[in-house]
């Protein structure tokens, strides 16, 4: 997805800055790029950090003003010391002085300016995201944000502690101008809501449906939508018909365990409103395939925890489940919990900053065996054709609008069917539980979800079995160097 918050930035800059756009995601800065600035702004999360910094001494060498911002320095600013600027909170007053005094001096200063947003703009006053300066087609989803913070209050979750418990709100009428953007700027494919619970204000939900549906229907359902929510949507049946007459097609539950007295310890009881079963089969019923995160290494957790999440997995049909350990964040009670209790380990060498209760290596070898067993080539394709069957049926059937059937939407499905039948359906060792899948599907006419689905499943089955064999973190969150074969090095 493109990065939202410096893409918002950048919509913020006095009128008459120029300003370049790099994602390192895509595109390394150069020492030209660095020499055609007088400043540079960096954004990042925790993950990023080895990478943040490296840009700051990139931006150094070449003697120029760097300041940070975003969710990692805004919950732990002593983190960047060699930055010139920190720009801690969300946009607001901060935001306004750092601009301010780069207009006076674009040199660096004597010593680090921190400064901290005291009153942050409305989310109603945001400006739409410069998509214009990023190569927007080559993104895989497009983002939107339309709120901010989350009443909730999960142990293990700093968006509470970042934004605040009260969601803060865009007009639907932002919204879809950005979603006007987004089409104007190249954007095809989807749109993923950011937000951290696409209802946590419900009635601002239900307001901003309707203006969804009415902008699918005016451009041809040109995109489908997803999101992120709390389990507990599952009870509100007038939310998730509105959803799915607006096109979304995925909803990503922090689902966490199905264990009762682990949702019960970490402060999510609200995902026990419906049983969790019942819940993801509902979401199906309006077409919603459900993505779902999964933590190992919780102090409930006993030695079969591992099982336990695999039967989940069996009974849920879930395709993708993002299964992680548990990772401590600053500016949650998680943190401050085992802060309390002196489990919390900082050390480079661990794929979490957390004392378990259970052995460090049993937690860790039970996420290699999860992942390994989870996403074999033939459970993740029995789980997609479940999809198939009882999921995709309930989605609104789409017309067959210009928008759909633009030529760049024709050539953009085409490569990647052609890339995906070369490097899954002839390269691959499992190419014979794709075809297994995919040849019903083409007989019927359904290319979309042959490319949506052998895409996805390409990935997963990677990296699970990069997963199992070691080669890859076990906790998203670990800064701990991945092991690499020898030959790669």
């Amino acid at each position: 997805m493109p990065p939202q918050g410096l893409l918002l930035i950048a919509a913020s800059l006095p009128k008459g800055w120029e300003v370049r756009f790099l994602d390192e995601n895509m595109k390394v800065a150069t020492d030209e790029d660095f020499d055609w600035a007088d400043a540079v702004f960096v954004s990042g999360m925790h993950i990023q950090r080895p990478q943040i910094n490296d840009i700051c001494r990139r931006a150094h060498e070449h003697d120029l003003a760097v300041a940070l911002g975003g969710p990692s320095v805004s919950a732990c600013p002593e983190n960047y010391p060699d930055f010139d600027y920190l720009h801690v909170g969300e946009l607001g007053d901060a935001t306004e002085e750092l601009f301010r005094r780069l207009a006076r001096d674009t040199s660096r200063p004597d010593k680090q300016v921190v400064l901290t947003t005291q009153e942050r703009r409305e989310m109603s006053e945001f400006p739409i995201p410069a998509y214009e300066l990023i190569p927007l087609e080559r993104y895989f989803l497009g983002s939107i944000q339309f709120s901010s913070g989350c009443p909730y209050q999960c142990e293990f979750c700093d968006i509470p502690g970042l934004y605040g418990r009260n969601p803060r709100l865009k007009t639907p009428e932002q919204v879809t101008a950005e979603l006007d953007k987004l089409l104007e700027c190249g954007l095809t494919g989807s749109v993923y809501f950011v937000d951290d619970n696409f209802i946590g204000n419900r009635k601002a939900a239900l307001d901003l449906l309707p203006h969804l549906v009415e902008w699918q229907k005016r451009n041809g359902f040109a995109l489908q939508f997803a999101c992120e929510a709390t389990l507990n949507i599952a009870k509100r049946p007038e939310i998730l018909a509105l959803m799915r007459d607006a096109y979304f097609a995925t909803v990503f539950c922090g689902i966490e365990t199905p264990d009762p007295a682990a949702l019960k310890a970490m402060s999510k009881q609200h995902n026990m409103v419906v049983p969790i079963l019942e819940g993801v089969q509902t979401l199906n019923s309006y077409g919603l395939e459900v993505v779902s995160g999964i933590i190992l290494g919780l102090d409930t957790d006993s030695l079969e925890a591992g099982e336990g999440i695999l039967e989940f997995v069996d009974q849920s049909e879930i395709p993708l489940l993002t299964i992680n350990l548990l990772q401590a964040l600053p500016k949650t009670p998680l943190w401050d919990r085992l802060k309390r209790e002196g489990r919390l380990i900082e050390d480079s060498d661990r794929d979490s900053n957390v004392d378990f209760l259970l052995p460090y290596d049993h937690v860790v070898s039970t996420w290699r065996e999860c992942m390994g067993r989870a996403y074999t080539p033939e459970k993740l394709f029995a789980r997609f054709e479940y999809q198939v069957i009882h999921t995709y049926p309930n989605r609104i059937k789409l017309p067959n609008s210009k928008e759909r059937l633009s030529f760049r939407n024709i050539k953009r499905g085409l490569t990647m069917l052609a890339n995906i039948v070369w490097q899954v359906g002839v390269k691959s060792d499992y190419r014979r539980e794709f075809w297994k899948f995919s040849l019903p599907l083409l007989k019927r006419g359904d290319i979309e979800r042959v490319i949506t689905v052998g895409l996805v499943a390409h990935h997963l089955i990677l990296f699970a079995r990069d997963a199992s064999g070691g080669q890859q973190n076990a906790s998203y969150y670990s800064t701990r160097l991945r092991d690499m074969p020898v030959a790669a090095e």
